[in-house]
């Protein structure tokens, strides 16, 4: 069968973590006139929907690692595995402005003598003020010449011949500019770069300040190298900023929008100059690769972090490089459960190290793999156990990581939680979720893993062939499973909890009682309440024979008279986590329950203060943080 011919133009796009701005890259693509093109993203390690947006359009996908990119290796091997003859280069927050960009951009590259075409950019109605202005002047609405030694060029919106990239690929080692790198080399060898004002975009870029300062960081470190600023440089660029930082300000002022505007003018020149001088002061430092990856964007994203007892606080973090092993999860839901109130508040038996990100019942997405992947691929929707091990020692073998010296539990010990956009683990500590059940129940495995691994060693205990009568006391989140799991395996239940709200929640499946006044006749205890009172009253009235199993912390600090219980042939269990087992019966089990009573509150993650305060009201059964709603 034949290939299709090739198209005379490919429109490489570099892209990392771009869903944003990207689907309108898209729309402005497939209004162009000019129509003999292709589309090639390079992806750089995104981690949101980006490959999957170009995939949707089109798109060839190009595939580059996190820790190799750098802007010249990201257009190479896009350039490389291009069919056209001309390429066309373009960020993926920079969207064509009309229908006729990329023949205006293309078309001087018809001429045996031009190398390289840059078009215009301009601000977005999301640009900080001082770059939209800098757009205007740094791209004018007038051709003018390009020449040594100092060229112009930009790649946010660029053409060039592949003919003359396959002579003089784009330096690899600079850290940014490339492009004028690029210019540069074939101006001294006698070819031609068009600037083209007509051929523009609109340039987006939604940075924090430490980013900005690191853009112009780098690209000042890219300058120097490149040889157009050196040293003696430094004072020019300071008087250039003030310059534009007055003209910035007398232009808001014309606006009527000098007091709205006066903080963020200043801040960016600050940052932008700042960043300017310390990257030709400090270029020598980037030899080090490692100090040199440091400049390039990451991905960042925020989290909910535990400093301290009453110490919480929504900050910025990067994704980190994964391990040999490890999952990174973009996090749907989180519920809230009583330690991470604890935690919160610096309260209960188990002394959390902060600080610390909580949240342990947790559903999400994979959306990147370390080395060694184990069964799992991009975009399997999952859940992930909280009590992980070394993965080594006999009790990891048996499945029993919560007897492992090394254990940590996620977001309580040693291990941060999933209160945040994203959470790296362990393949091994991830299930895959059933098709059919949504990320909002699926965070409700771990509680639920939880209340069957309970079950499951309250039921060793006695040969069970028969319905057992079994109370249960506390209706909150857990004791609602405990007797929807009871009840659903044919046991007789009643729930004992002082709020009425709780036990309607089970009409239909289970008795009920707001008073815990008499346990005569029922074999199965199940104190899911955590209350030193309800434990005490269960420890003095629990019936011959009959089985307590603990499943409500913290009980610290209760001081315990086991003496009646004895006497009448009783037992008590305790139990905590849970292990892969309880989690494959847990997502097995789950569709097969009612949960709608625990998907009732959610908030975003920035409403953190107004979920912990729903949650320690106990007016909802569970309170949840959505992450992603997708």
């Amino acid at each position: 069968m034949n290939e299709p011919a090739a198209p005379e133009t490919s429109i490489i796009i570099r892209a990392m973590n771009e869903e944003r701005w990207l689907p309108d890259v898209f729309n402005a693509l497939h209004r162009q006139g000019y129509r003999d093109f292709e589309v090639l993203l390079v992806d750089s390690g995104s981690v949101d929907r980006t490959r999957d947006i170009g995939a949707a359009n089109g798109a060839r996908i190009v595939r580059l690692r996190t820790e190799d990119f750098t802007f010249g290796h990201s257009l190479n091997i896009g350039i490389a595995a291009a069919r056209g003859k001309y390429m066309a280069i373009i960020s993926a927050h920079a969207i064509p402005a009309d229908a006729d960009w990329l023949e205006r951009i293309v078309a001087p590259l018809r001429r045996d003598d031009v190398a390289m075409v840059y078009g215009g950019q301009r601000g977005h109605a999301e640009s900080k003020f001082s770059e939209w202005k800098d757009f205007k002047r740094v791209f004018p609405s007038v051709p003018r010449p390009v020449r040594n030694p100092e060229p112009f060029a930009n790649n946010a919106n660029s053409a060039i011949k592949k003919e003359f990239w396959q002579v003089h690929p784009f330096d690899e080692g600079l850290p940014g500019l490339e492009d004028i790198e690029w210019a540069k080399h074939w101006i001294g060898r006698g070819r031609k770069v068009v600037y083209d004002p007509l051929a523009y975009v609109i340039h987006i870029h939604t940075e924090t300040w430490a980013q900005v300062r690191r853009r112009y960081q780098r690209e000042a470190i890219a300058a120097r190298w490149v040889g157009i600023r050196l040293l003696r440089h430094i004072p020019g660029e300071i008087l250039r900023e003030m310059r534009w930082c007055a003209g910035d300000l007398v232009a808001a002022a014309r606006q009527r929008r000098l007091f709205e505007l006066t903080g963020q003018i200043l801040r960016f020149r600050y940052e932008k100059t700042f960043g300017t001088v310390r990257g030709i002061a400090e270029s020598k430092g980037m030899k080090n690769p490692a100090r040199r990856a440091e400049m390039f964007a990451r991905q960042e994203f925020h989290a909910l972090v535990a400093r301290g007892p009453d110490n919480l606080r929504l900050e910025e973090r990067f994704v980190p490089d994964l391990k040999p092993g490890e999952v990174l999860v973009r996090v749907s839901h989180v519920g809230l459960c009583g330690a991470d109130l604890e935690l919160v508040e610096g309260r209960g038996g188990r002394a959390a190290a902060y600080p610390i990100v909580p949240g342990h019942e947790l559903s999400g997405t994979i959306v990147a793999l370390g080395p060694r992947p184990s069964g799992l691929a991009e975009r399997d929707r999952v859940v992930v156990e909280n009590h992980q091990g070394c993965g080594e020692c006999d009790a990891c073998r048996r499945d029993e990581a919560v007897s492992c010296r090394e254990r940590t539990e996620v977001g309580v010990l040693g291990q941060d939680g999933a209160c945040a956009d994203y959470f790296v683990t362990r393949a091994r500590y991830v299930h895959k979720v059933p098709e059919g059940v949504s990320l909002a129940s699926a965070a409700l495995v771990e509680p639920l893993a939880f209340v069957l691994k309970g079950l499951r060693r309250l039921g060793a205990t006695l040969a069970v062939n028969r319905p057992m009568r079994c109370a249960v006391i506390g209706a909150g989140a857990v004791g609602h499973l405990a007797a929807r799991v009871l009840a659903a395996r044919g046991h007789s239940v009643t729930v004992f909890d002082p709020d009425k709200r709780r036990l309607d929640a089970l009409a239909g499946i289970a008795k009920t009682s707001p008073t815990l006044d008499s346990l005569d006749g029922f074999e199965w205890l199940v104190e899911a309440s955590g209350r030193h009172a309800a434990l005490t009253a269960l420890l003095a009235q629990a019936p011959g024979g009959a089985t307590l199993l603990l499943l409500g912390l913290p009980y610290e600090g209760h001081r315990a008279d086991f003496g009646a219980l004895v006497t009448r042939d009783g037992a008590v269990i305790g139990t905590i986590g849970s292990n892969g087992r309880d989690f494959t019966e847990a997502l097995a089990l789950l569709p097969q329950l009612d949960t709608s009573a625990l998907a009732r509150a959610s908030y975003p993650l920035n409403r953190y203060g107004e979920a912990l305060a729903a949650a320690r009201s106990g007016a909802q059964l569970k309170i949840m943080f959505v992450a992603d709603s997708s």
